[in-house]
């Protein structure tokens, strides 16, 4: 089914929304404690319930909006709800923090699967957005895939060694700023292998 298209603002708004609300909810409700059902929960975990709610309904309503979820998405929801679940379930807050470090793993095994293979998976789903020569892409992969494994050892780090807020903060902005840091630094790879044959002699 062809994607159909929407307001791009509805959609960043409908993929972002989730993260956004779990940080500010996640302000106010921080040092509170609520008991449900004669368990306590801290204000983390009836965060992170919130969390999975919105991201199947954010989910559900851009499946229902543009008649699909990329992988990308799809592995996301499946990862949220799934350490989500456990993380409210079993009242624990180390599932969900754990998250990032299996998305970022899945990422980069993805890519690095593609590479023993000799090939790009990361071409077959940005090509049509970031037209590049094959080289440009097999060096773009090599270097996406390391920075997603380092990515998931920070936020393994980060979440042993560091407090819940701080690793809030981190998950909300630090791997954001990050992942947009990569890109920016990869200018000169998308000049050099852009539209035009690469340059040589350098």
């Amino acid at each position: 089914m062809a994607e159909k298209k929407i307001n791009p603002i509805l959609k960043l708004a409908l993929e972002l929304g989730p993260v956004v609300l779990f940080f500010v909810m996640f302000g106010r409700l921080k040092d509170r404690t609520f008991t449900l059902g004669g368990a306590e929960y801290s204000g983390f975990i009836v965060t992170t319930a919130a969390f999975v709610l919105l991201i199947i309904a954010t989910s559900a309503l851009l499946w229902a909006l543009t008649g699909k979820l990329s992988r990308m998405q799809m592995m996301t929801l499946v990862l949220v709800v799934v350490m989500g679940g456990l993380s409210v379930w079993l009242n624990d807050e180390r599932f969900i923090k754990m998250k990032p470090t299996l998305l970022y793993l899945a990422f980069g095994g993805v890519l690095g699967f593609g590479l023993l293979r000799g090939q790009s998976y990361l071409r077959l789903v940005m090509d049509e957005a970031l037209p590049m020569q094959p080289e440009g892409w097999m060096i773009l992969t090599r270097r996406l895939t390391a920075f997603f494994f380092a990515l998931a050892v920070a936020n393994e780090a980060v979440w042993r060694l560091m407090s819940t807020e701080a690793w809030v903060n981190f998950k909300t902005f630090g791997l954001t700023a990050a992942l947009f840091a990569f890109f920016m630094t990869q200018g000169k790879l998308f000049e050099r292998y852009g539209n035009e044959p690469p340059k040589t002699g350098n």
